[in-house]
């Protein structure tokens, strides 16, 4: 940080705590299912702010739930932001990082320098780092750069022999051979994704339809609430579908403020994804969510909130769009910042854990306590979630400082539990007690 944003972010912190007075926070557990508890609206001239510092692991591992183990797969990676599996049981960390954005406002600056409190010094990778653990003893004999020189890269899915990539600002295509360790082949653009100069929601995550037509691609708000004006969020707040054959894309469901985590539940075949709603209208508002993506379905974001609940602060109002707004499947609680969601359907984990979704809550920031910084896991029954979130993988908490914060999530070929915290530069990978 330069010496004129230190000396300007003392007074504007302090502007912030004089502002963030408001009601006190509520019982989290009331938001979590699907009918959350939604107090009512409070408004800042500065919103609370509360960021962790940043403590090294060491030989501290996070904590499990009864029944489970935790080992490191990787340590002093780049910024791990999320895992993927490939047929042969390689596993893919996608290191990254977003771009720098334009500061115009208070608020900008004061986040910056939170954003540099909160995350470890060091540059992110921008690659793709594969990890090898062919006899499965949890440590990989082979860790090798896979792909390098990549833009802000996050989702990743395969099909056949071709690998995408989604950059913040565009999906890319490769040549892959099953058991390479290293793709030096150029990419091809698929096609283009809404990036800078202002990239608010940078992270673009991705899957393949199970008939591996089409892609499907997450693309956040370019602002909390269309403070950077309405033409910045054009073809973003909402999912995009993509045709392999052509690049070709249409817009699959709008109103999802920062959809990540996009997944298609194993029964069903529907597809899911989690979401991070919107800040500044209080410490409990508005719950992140877990919800099947409905085509064509609108889901609020600017104009409204778990459905019909009208945010006061967008001009002009949409009461055409209000009306068809969909309530979303089930509430994670407010500000938890869901990046990563997989379904289970492996056997290694206890029975409890099977069939359902484990979410990455990688943590709050803009609230007097602290919500999130864990790993849950959400019971589903015939393709619906059914019954409270479970608290798996927590500990990323040392007091007021993280030392991890977990993002996104995979399950391996021997049914573990893979992790990817960004924080602490590691991969972890959960398994079943004594496995």
């Amino acid at each position: 940080m330069t010496r004129r944003r230190r000396a300007a972010a003392g007074p504007l912190l302090a502007l912030a705590a004089v502002s963030a007075c408001g009601p006190a926070p509520i019982d989290a557990r009331s938001q979590i299912g699907p009918n959350p508890h939604l107090p009512a609206i409070h408004q800042y001239l500065l919103p609370p702010m509360k960021v962790t510092g940043v403590t090294p692991w060491g030989d501290v591992t996070p904590k499990v739930a009864p029944g489970l183990q935790v080992k490191a797969l990787a340590t002093g990676l780049k910024s791990p932001r999320s895992v993927y599996l490939l047929p042969n049981g390689d596993v893919l960390a996608v290191e990254s990082g977003g771009p720098p954005e334009p500061v115009k406002r208070p608020k900008e600056l004061v986040m910056a320098w939170l954003q540099t409190k909160s995350h470890p010094r060091g540059e992110p990778g921008q690659r793709i780092t594969l990890l090898r653990d062919a006899d499965g003893d949890g440590s990989p004999e082979l860790r090798s750069v896979f792909l390098e020189h990549l833009n802000s890269p996050f989702g990743v899915a395969l099909v056949g022999g071709d690998l995408y990539v989604a950059n913040t600002d565009a999906v890319l295509r490769y040549p892959y051979v099953e058991g390479q360790t290293r793709i030096t082949a150029p990419g091809v653009k698929l096609t283009d994704l809404p990036g800078g100069p202002i990239d608010h929601h940078w992270t673009k995550s991705l899957v393949a339809s199970p008939d591996g037509t089409k892609l499907y691609a997450g693309v956040g708000s370019n602002s909390n609430i269309t403070e950077n004006g309405i033409e910045a969020e054009r073809e973003r707040a909402a999912i995009w579908e993509i045709d392999r054959a052509t690049g070709g894309h249409r817009l699959f469901a709008t109103g999802l403020r920062n959809p990540n985590g996009l997944n298609f539940e194993p029964q069903t075949q529907a597809l899911w994804a989690v979401v991070n709603e919107r800040d500044e209208l209080g410490p409990d508002l508005v719950p992140d969510y877990l919800t099947s993506v409905k085509d064509g379905g609108f889901y609020g974001w600017p104009y409204s909130y778990w459905g019909r609940h009208v945010d006061p602060r967008v001009r002009p109002q949409r009461p055409d769009l209000v009306a068809k707004a969909v309530v979303p499947d089930y509430s994670l609680s407010s500000h938890v910042a869901p990046l990563g969601m997989t379904f289970y359907t492996g056997a290694n984990l206890p029975p409890a854990y099977r069939g359902g979704a484990f979410v990455g809550e990688h943590g709050s920031w803009d609230r007097p306590r602290f919500n999130g910084y864990k790993v849950v896991y959400v019971p589903f029954a015939n393709g619906r979630p059914n019954g409270a979130a479970q608290d798996v993988v927590t500990g990323f908490l040392d007091g007021a400082n993280a030392r991890g914060r977990p993002v996104g999530l995979a399950v391996d070929s021997r049914g573990g539990l893979l992790i990817a915290d960004d924080v602490g530069g590691t991969v972890w990978r959960v398994t079943a007690a004594g496995a």
